[in-house]
């Protein structure tokens, strides 16, 4: 029998990056499998080339319900700045200072995602779900500077992944003019309609060298259920609730 664990990932930032290199940090418009892997693998302490630890989570059948989309934020980011002690030292030779490296970095703001991992070993899940609330190393959606907020985790189902994620409450109001409606991202088999490749399936996180194969994800249309205790659509929102 299937069961599937389900995180709430929400923070005022969160960044899912699939193919960023340099200068250009990007995000993908909800969580990749790669980064909600390292989340998992965080919390059960794993080390970053340990890539046999990786296979029972990269085994697990993986799912997004887009409650709140999030708006798109950029960072002017620079590193390397000249102290102005190096600045004065070059001026003194006649130099120009040596200019910072400079970076664009892309964050998705005050987003909610529910994330569903599913598999037939229930103990699995549920050593996940303890691990994740007693975490080795720190945990953030994306990037270090992104922590998430609280409930992670909201427990494990009896249900496969895409009736769990159809059937769990909204976990944000609904955003005037958004309606009802939302995505869900689920794997798939190559050879569905609609399936699309996606490289971000971990076989390493090494520094040295990191490696990532292609899944099949598709993308469907779901029906936000009422959030817990909602009485009507949501007119005024503060990110700040969520600290």
């Amino acid at each position: 029998m299937m069961a599937t664990l389900l995180l709430r990932l929400a923070a005022p930032l969160q960044s899912w990056g699939a193919d960023s290199k340099f200068e250009i940090r990007k995000t993908e418009r909800e969580p990749t499998k790669s980064g909600v892997i390292g989340l998992l693998a965080a919390a059960l302490g794993l080390r970053r080339d340990d890539a046999a630890g990786l296979q029972p989570l990269c085994g697990l059948r993986f799912g997004v319900r887009i409650d709140r989309e999030g708006m798109l934020l950029e960072d002017f980011h620079t590193a390397g700045n000249p102290t102005p002690r190096q600045v004065q030292a070059a001026r003194r030779k006649g130099r120009t200072p040596d200019a910072p490296y400079v970076t664009r970095r892309y964050y998705l703001a005050d987003a909610v995602f529910l994330v569903g991992l599913e598999s037939e070993d229930e103990a699995l899940l549920q050593d996940l779900a303890w691990a994740l609330g007693h975490p080795v190393y720190p945990l953030f959606l994306g990037r270090r500077s992104c922590p998430p907020t609280l409930p992670l985790c909201l427990g494990v189902r009896p249900l496969p992944l895409e009736a769990a994620l159809r059937a769990e409450p909204a976990l944000a109001p609904v955003a005037a003019g958004q309606g009802n409606r939302c995505r869900l991202v689920m794997d798939a088999d190559p050879a569905r309609p609609g399936a699309v490749p996606r490289r971000d399936l971990p076989r390493s996180f090494s520094p040295i060298h990191r490696q990532y194969a292609y899944r099949a994800a598709v993308e469907r249309e779901a029906v936000l259920p009422p959030a817990a205790g909602a009485v009507g659509p949501e007119t005024e929102h503060d990110p700040f609730a969520e600290l």
